[in-house]
């Protein structure tokens, strides 16, 4: 059995998971996805895995997942892979769970407008379009559950982490919203918020700093320097980091629970913070946040 599924998450009558109940998953390559996605197969889901690159789709084949190419970034990839799963599955579709995503480091100032776009094509507005693209395979069968991925930093914002903050800022309050409009068809929105999750995700986000950030040019430079040393580092994950299975835990709730909750949170620091930003002046509340370290 995967150790991903050993998890007792209710206190209700669950909904029976079932080969019936099949389940888009974005972002599988890794982390959070990845561990998703083996968790739900194994309980009985028809899962099916997407991943932007090749070797990546490759992989998750050979793992025995039905597995599709699909970029946020890219609508006619994102066309492409609902169009496939709707020839698999007859048109029907429960869950989507959208999990892909990437933080790009820096500074407001720092952040040109294309770097800015960059972030917002493959956090948000993918994640828009791929919603809007399955939501009629749920309303017409009456049911469906679509559960979105976003972070601590999709209610308070970090320093030097704002192309991030706002895409999971945008999220929640479309997200919201959705969740408003869809009331009394059986299709339920849900949003996961993790802290620092054992994941890629440190990785990825350095590289996309290296990528699009002048730090040599910027009056951050110094703090750029403590951030590569951070990023760069092959250490001991952050405090209060928990391996992707308490993501997963969430998820099985989501799906499975007859009253899914609007939101779940993930990890210690996410707890704290929802809890002091409706505690604290906002004064107070930015000085907590300036001290505060995290990954997501």
């Amino acid at each position: 059995m995967h150790p991903c599924i050993k998890l007792k998450v209710y206190r209700s009558p669950p909904i029976a998971p079932s080969s019936h109940n099949t389940i888009l998953i974005t972002g599988c390559s890794s982390g959070i996805g990845r561990c998703v996605a083996e968790g739900l197969k194994t309980r009985g889901y028809r899962v099916f895995a997407s991943a932007r690159k090749a070797k990546d789709v490759e992989a998750l084949a050979a793992a025995g997942f039905e597995a599709l190419s699909l970029d946020l970034a890219d609508s006619e990839s994102i066309d492409a892979a609902v169009a496939e799963v709707k020839k698999l599955t007859d048109g029907s579709l429960y869950a989507l769970f959208n999990n892909g995503a990437y933080g790009q480091p820096g500074a407001v100032e720092d952040l040109c407008r294309e770097v800015l776009r960059e972030q917002f094509e493959s956090n948000f507005f993918g994640t828009h379009q791929l919603t809007r693209a399955v939501l009629p395979m749920m309303l017409a069968q009456g049911r469906g559950r679509i559960i979105q991925n976003s972070s601590v930093l999709g209610f308070v914002a970090l320093a030097y982490r704002g192309a991030y903050t706002a895409t999971k800022y945008a999220l929640e309050g479309l997200s919201d919203t959705l969740r408003l409009e869809l009331a009394g068809t059986g299709v339920h929105v849900s949003l996961i918020e993790p802290g620092p999750i054992d994941s890629r995700f440190r990785e990825n986000a350095f590289a996309a700093y290296k990528r699009n950030i002048d730090a040599q040019s910027s009056r951050h430079h110094t703090r750029y320097a403590a951030m590569e040393r951070r990023l760069g580092a092959s250490e001991a994950p952050t405090p209060f980091t928990l391996p992707p299975e308490a993501v997963l835990k969430r998820v099985i709730h989501a799906l499975e629970s007859r009253r899914p909750r609007p939101r779940y949170y993930v990890t210690f620091p996410t707890y704290l913070f929802a809890v002091l930003k409706r505690l604290l002046p906002h004064r107070l509340m930015d000085r907590v946040l300036r001290g505060a370290e995290g990954e997501r």
